[in-house]
Order: structure tokens, then C-alpha cells, then sequence
């Protein structure tokens, strides 16, 4: 079962997950990045290009999902060397640091909580958010062209480019088309006709919408509708 708050941590969203067992799992790209707590682990999920599909086993899983942009300034690394991975926390942080964070939401009441907590100190301690790439998304994903986009922010093509690359994961385009699929799906889980949705969510057409939910997905968009896929581990 899937639940999710907003966090203390602005922008980002703490979420659960338990799985039965019944059968692999689908997570959307959504221009995020993760840290996670699984059975005794702390991970970190890249940022995806395409559907992540989980393994069938029963779990429980807590994460902290990062606003897009702000997760590599919080965790050190620059977000293409994490594009469409699963990693351990100990690759990117000091080993005796993560065993000290493991232990303590280990031993907590609510890991979920803790693992709040761990993100909020993390974040008190670096600088803030470019205000830049909030800027980028918030274009992006009002359906601005990429180079409207970098004109707005006084900067060339090929820049807004390198800065996508290190705070989302991978470029502009990718990040314009991974944000419409989510406003795509939005729409339709709010009960809008398919044609609406390509429409209001910036598709040419009906079979434009079909083909990019396909290629990012893995499935169409009715398959998608009829079943749980959300932004889990």
C-alpha cells in the first residue's frame, strides 16, 4: 500500500510502501531523485528516463522524494551519474557516516520520520536550491519551449543543457517531456477523455500522447490507468 505527505523539507514529498508480493512494480520518471530506506538499507534513486520496474518480493519501503533539481546539492553528486540507478547511500557518502544514519532510523519509532529528519539536517547544512532550476521547471513544465526557456533566463542553449545534465539528470527536452507525461496522466487519473488530455497537456495529437506514454511507461495509458503506478522505489 502507497501513501504519501508533504514534507517538512520544501518541495519534497515523504511517501511508504508496502508490497505483497503480488508482482513487479512500475515507478514513472517524474524528474526526481529519492533516499530510501528498504530492510535495513539507505539508498538513492536517480533520476529515471523510462518506467523503473521493482521486484515481485514483499517489502516495505520509505522514501524522501527530492523536488526536482535539489537532490544533488543534498547528496553531493551530480545527477547524470545516478540517470536510471539504484544505489547504496555508503557509494556516495563516507561509510562510517551512512552506518551511523542506518543505525539511527533503524532504531527509530517511525523511519519515515527519521529519514525526514536525516534530509532536513542535510539541507541545513548546504547551500540553498538554485533558484534557477525552479525556474526551469516551473517553464518547462507550463509547456515553454527549451529555448524560450533559456532566453528567459539569459542563458545559451547549450548551458541550460550542462546545468540539466548535473541538477536533473539528463536535458531540457527530456526533462519538458518526462513533466508533460506526468501532467498527461494527472489529467486523465482526473477523469479527462484521452483526446482532452493530449490536448491539455501538450501533445499534437491522440497517438503523440500514446506513443510518448508508451516509450517512458512501458505501457499505455489505459494500462496505466488501470492499475497502481506511482513514484515508489
Amino acid at each position: 500500500m502507497y501513501a504519501e505527505r508533504a514534507s517538512r523539507l520544501p518541495g519534497a514529498v515523504v511517501w511508504t510502501n508496502s508490497t505483497d508480493g503480488s508482482g513487479p512494480g512500475r515507478v514513472l520518471p517524474d524528474g526526481c531523485m529519492d533516499l530510501l530506506w528498504n530492510d535495513g538499507r539507505l539508498l538513492v534513486a536517480g533520476p529515471d528516463t523510462r518506467a523503473y520496474v521493482t521486484e515481485g518480493e514483499p517489502s516495505d519501503w520509505a522514501g524522501v522524494r527530492f523536488f526536482p533539481g535539489t537532490a544533488p546539492g543534498l547528496l553531493g553528486v551530480p545527477a547524470h551519474e545516478l540517470r536510471d540507478r539504484r544505489v547504496e547511500l555508503g557509494d556516495l557518502w563516507p561509510a562510517v557516516e551512512v552506518r551511523r544514519l542506518r543505525d539511527r532510523v533503524e532504531a527509530a519509532l517511525d523511519p519515515v520520520t527519521a529519514l525526514e529528519d536525516v534530509a532536513l539536517e542535510r539541507a541545513a547544512g548546504v547551500h540553498a536550491p538554485d533558484p534557477v532550476l525552479r525556474h526551469v521547471v516551473a517553464a518547462l513544465d507550463s509547456g515553454r519551449p527549451v529555448a524560450v526557456t533559456a532566453d528567459e533566463l539569459g542563458i545559451g542553449a547549450r548551458q541550460l543543457h550542462r546545468r540539466c545534465l548535473s541538477a536533473f539528470g539528463y536535458g531540457p527536452k527530456t526533462l519538458a517531456r518526462i513533466l508533460r507525461l506526468q501532467h498527461a496522466l494527472a489529467l486523465a487519473r482526473g477523469g479527462a477523455a484521452f483526446v482532452d488530455t493530449a490536448v491539455r497537456a501538450g501533445y499534437a495529437d491522440q497517438a503523440h500522447l500514446a506513443r510518448d506514454v508508451r516509450e517512458l511507461a512501458g505501457l499505455s495509458l489505459g494500462e496505466l490507468l488501470g492499475r497502481r503506478v506511482g513514484s515508489a522505489p
